[in-house]
């Protein structure tokens, strides 16, 4: 085998002009564009992890003010059962006072009408014991007629009650 050294050089010469054309005008806009290619993927990429990581921060957010809702309405609602419970306390208590209240004015409204129907009750006995006693000093009766007289009152009194 023979080899022509000048031809070889001459390739070799040609080969290495045709890279550094290929270096100025493809390789490197080539290049460049890859770079920018995987600059752009790698951008997205952590653009999207971003997103991811704000997207789960915001629903543990949201997860942690639903809960919170759900502890405030809980809250409200014993709140309320409390202050219903009370209030109808309140409202049995006061009913209570009340008809003690009202028990006792119609114990006293009685013992005052007792009161007036015995005061009344002994003034009319006296008033009959009195007319008995006049009738009986009037008539000078005998005992039989002053039984019979004392009475005949006895049955009005009894009858005006």
């Amino acid at each position: 085998m023979h080899i022509e050294w000048t031809t070889f050089f001459i390739q070799i010469i040609a080969f290495l002009i045709l890279y550094l054309l290929l270096q100025k005008f493809a390789f490197g806009p080539l290049f460049g564009m890859m770079e920018k290619r995987r600059q752009l993927v790698k951008d997205q990429i952590e653009s999207a992890e971003n997103n991811r990581k704000q997207s789960e921060q915001l629903l543990e957010e949201q997860k942690q003010a639903l809960q919170q809702t759900r502890k405030e309405a809980h809250d409200i609602i014993e709140q309320a059962k409390q202050t219903s419970t009370k209030q109808a306390d309140e409202i049995v208590a006061a009913a209570r006072e009340e008809a003690n209240r009202v028990k006792e004015a119609a114990i006293r409204d009685i013992e005052t009408e007792k009161n007036k129907a015995v005061a009344a009750l002994r003034s009319q006995v006296s008033a009959m014991s009195v007319l008995i006693a006049s009738k009986i000093i009037e008539k000078q009766i005998d005992e039989k007629s002053q039984e019979q007289l004392v009475e005949h009152y006895l049955k009005e009194v009894g009858g005006n009650q």
